[in-house]
C-alpha cells in the first residue's frame, strides 16, 4: 500500500515532483526499490538545477539504511517526564563543563549577543544538551539517513525537503559528503541544525569563507544564537522562572497560550520561588500539572518551542540555562504527581480523539496538543483541568 502523504510541493520551491514508483515506499524495513528510486530521483536533481557533479558525488554508494527505520520507529525518550528528564541531562558535570565554556569563551558570547541578542547560558544549554558540548555530534552518515527517510513511507515529503537542503550545503562548499556526519534523522553540527535550518541560518563567524557547525564553535554557536534571534528572541527577557502556587487556583488558566500579567498572577497567589518574578507577561505552565514544578513561562520560553516542539526538551533547556545562569535546583512541586506510561498515554488520546477531542498521534507522548485535549475532557467531566493525564482521567475514559 503505497503513502498518502503528499511529496514535496512548496517544501522545495521549484523542485519537480519524482513522478515514479517508490516515492514513497511500502512501510517496510527492507528497502526493496530504493536502488531504482534513487537513480530516479538524482536525475530529477539534477534537472531541477542542483550541480550534477554535487549529485554524482554525494549520492554515489548511498544504500537503504534499515538502523534508520528502526530508530525512527523507536523514539520514546520524550514519553519521559519533566523532573525524569531534566534530572538525567542537567546533571552536575553538564553544569560544571557549561560553566566552564562560557567563561571560556566570554568574548565570543559577548559578540554573539551583541548581534543575535541570545545570552551565552541559552546557547550553551542548546549546545551541551544537543552533542555535550561538541563531543557526541552522531556518526551516522548524513545523506544516507536522509535519502532512507525520503524514500521511506512515512515521512518522505519532509525528508526529500531536507536531502535537498543538504546537496546545497555540499554544493556552496560548506561540508563535503564525507564530512556530513550527524545524528540518525539527518541533523547536522554540535547543535543538531536540519539541513534546511543549516541553510537558513548557519553564519561564517570565524570568517574561513564557510559554514562549518560540525567543527567551528564560532559558527556552532553563533548560528544557534542566529536560529533562536530568527524564532523570535526578546533581548534582556526572562524565558522560564519556577514560580510556588496555591493549591485552589482555576487550573484551566494554567496553559501555555494564556498569558496574564505578572501582576494578575501574583493577585491568584503566585509567588517567586527563588528571589522575585520578573514583570511581563507569561504563560503559568505546569509541566508535570498541578502537584509538579510551576513556572511562569515568558515570550522567550514560546522561541524554545519553536526550536524544538517537544514539551519535555523545551523545558529541560530552558531549565539548563536558568541553572547556569545562577537559579537554584527545580522544587519538587506540591505534591505526588502520578505518571502514565507511554501505553496509557497512547489509550488516552485514542479515547480523547474517538470524542472529537483532536489528541493528535496515538503515540504515547505528551504533547501539548494531548494535553488541550486533556484538559477539555476535564472540564467536561469535572475533574481539575491542568491538562495533565492521570488515573482519573484514564478512568474516566474507559
Amino acid at each position: 500500500m503505497r503513502s498518502s502523504v503528499p511529496v514535496l510541493t512548496a517544501l522545495v520551491v521549484g523542485l519537480p515532483v519524482l513522478a515514479t514508483p517508490g516515492l514513497a515506499a511500502t512501510c517496510n524495513a527492507k528497502g526493496d526499490g530504493f536502488g531504482t528510486w534513487l537513480a530516479g530521483y538524482s536525475k530529477t536533481l539534477v534537472d531541477a538545477g542542483i550541480p550534477a557533479d554535487t549529485v554524482q558525488s554525494a549520492l554515489s554508494g548511498i544504500a537503504f539504511d534499515p538502523a534508520v527505520i528502526k530508530k525512527d520507529r523507536g523514539q520514546g525518550v520524550f514519553s519521559q517526564t519533566f523532573t525524569e528528564f531534566a534530572g538525567r541531562m542537567v546533571n552536575k558535570n553538564r553544569l560544571t563543563v557549561g560553566a566552564q565554556k562560557i567563561k571560556a569563551n566570554g568574548d565570543l558570547f559577548g559578540r554573539i549577543e551583541a548581534q543575535f541578542g541570545v545570552p551565552a547560558e541559552v546557547i550553551v544549554a542548546v549546545w551541551g544538551l544537543e552533542s555535550d558540548f561538541g563531543a557526541n555530534t552522531g556518526d551516522f552518515p548524513t545523506l544516507q539517513s536522509l535519502a532512507t527517510l525520503a524514500y521511506d513511507c512515512r515521512r518522505p515529503a519532509m525528508f526529500q525537503s531536507e536531502l535537498v537542503d543538504a546537496l546545497r550545503i555540499v554544493a556552496r562548499g560548506d561540508l563535503t559528503p564525507a564530512e556530513m556526519k550527524g545524528a540518525w534523522a539527518g541533523e547536522l553540527g554540535q547543535t543538531q541544525f536540519l539541513p534546511s535550518n543549516y541553510v537558513r541560518y548557519a553564519v561564517d563567524f570565524d570568517g574561513d569563507g564557510r559554514r562549518n557547525l560540525i567543527k567551528s564553535a564560532p559558527d556552532v554557536l553563533a548560528s544557534t544564537g542566529n536560529y533562536l534571534h530568527s524564532l523570535g528572541w526578546a533581548p534582556g527577557q526572562p524565558w522560564l522562572v519556577e514560580v510556588k502556587i496555591p493549591n485552589n487556583l482555576p487550573w484551566d488558566q494554567a496553559d501555555l497560550p494564556i498569558k496574564k500579567s505578572v501582576a494578575e498572577w501574583q493577585a491568584m497567589g503566585v509567588r517567586p520561588a527563588n528571589g522575585s518574578i520578573p514583570d511581563g507577561s507569561a504563560a503559568l505552565y505546569l509541566p508535570m500539572g498541578r502537584f509538579g514544578p510551576a513556572f511562569l513561562a515568558y515570550h522567550n520560553f514560546d522561541v524554545y518551542l519553536g526550536w524544538n516542539e517537544s514539551l519535555v526538551y523545551s523545558t529541560t533547556a530552558a531549565y539548563f540555562a536558568t541553572r547556569l545562569a545562577g537559579v537554584p535546583p527545580v522544587g519538587p512541586g506540591n505534591g505526588n504527581v502520578e505518571a502514565l506510561g507511554a501505553s496509557d498515554i497512547a489509550f488516552i488520546q485514542g479515547a480523547l480523539t474517538a470524542q472529537g477531542l483532536d489528541a493528535g498521534p496515538k503515540d504515547g507522548k505528551l504533547g501539548q496538543q494531548t494535553r488541550e485535549a486533556v484538559r477539555s475532557f476535564q472540564l467536561k467531566v469535572g475533574l481539575p483541568a491542568d491538562g495533565w493525564p492521570d488515573s482519573a482521567v484514564l478512568q474516566a475514559l474507559r
